[in-house]
């Protein structure tokens, strides 16, 4: 046999015990599948009366993911809240959870290994990092979407040279998380690679027709308006390039703050 023919076999065994390995985890638990579509507040009491207890919780956007562990059971669990109910639970690898792998994750602990060989991630974040909160069950696709996530969560170019549709769910997902984490810096807090950031901060001190003027150049379209207090006014701009939701309050005419608001808002 060849060397080629070798490598070639190596990394077809390698793919294979990759897929073989990589559990899939969006199931709801059959204990908890009674808590779908139950208030947020009773959930919590009822999740804690069955032994979990609450290990972290990620927002973004309309929605909340929330990991819960039991001890006894040695499971972790994926709470998705949408609306003041509970949207999904379903199960998660115990690293999400902070503890150490169980049996079913040291399946996918094999398959990073072995993707380690032919240069592939697999399953470096959390599945509430997905817009709907499950990993994929292809690794493949996770390792791309991994790639993709890291590179907008910490602000890098959209390298996306396979051009999978995975790597760009990751990115947007990335600076969606980068912008939840920055929401302190007003007008600033997302933007990123493909995404042509615009920044508004200048607007600060101008009248209100200039304002309003620059933003319709820049892209921007006026989606509410209303008054406020002390002969102020209030409105609401949306920039679907760049998913940049923000609301400008002027006060005797000029602009004194412009704030980012979530996407929500402006929708």
């Amino acid at each position: 046999m060849t060397k080629f023919a070798k490598k070639t076999c190596a990394a077809i065994s390698v793919s294979a015990l990759i897929l073989c390995a990589v559990p899939s985890y969006a199931k709801t638990p059959s204990s908890l599948s009674d808590l779908v579509g139950a208030r947020a507040a009773g959930g919590e009491e009822q999740l804690e009366s069955r032994g979990y207890y609450h290990t972290g919780t990620t927002t973004r956007d309309d929605r909340k993911w929330a990991h819960w562990w039991n001890s006894s059971k040695k499971e972790c669990v994926n709470v998705t809240t949408y609306d003041g109910r509970y949207e999904s639970v379903t199960s998660a690898p115990a690293a999400d959870c902070g503890q150490k792998s169980n049996n079913g994750d040291k399946a996918a602990a094999v398959a990073v290994g072995a993707a380690a060989l032919i240069g592939v991630l697999a399953l470096a974040h959390k599945s509430n990092h997905h817009g709907d909160g499950n990993h994929y069950d292809d690794s493949n696709r996770e390792s791309q979407y991994e790639r993709g996530y890291r590179d907008g969560l910490y602000n890098q170019s959209y390298h996306n040279y396979d051009r999978s549709d995975a790597y760009s769910s990751g990115f947007e997902q990335g600076v969606r998380q980068r912008s939840h984490e920055t929401s302190y810096r007003p007008g600033y807090s997302y933007g990123g690679g493909y995404g042509g950031y615009v920044n508004v901060n200048d607007l600060i001190g101008q009248s209100k027709g200039s304002a309003n003027s620059s933003l319709s150049q820049r892209g921007f379209v006026m989606r509410d308006s209303d008054k406020t207090d002390y002969n102020g006014r209030y409105t609401t701009w949306w920039r679907s390039s760049s998913e940049q939701c923000i609301t400008v309050n002027t006060r005797d005419g000029y602009v004194y703050t412009v704030q980012t608001a979530r996407p929500r808002n402006c929708r």
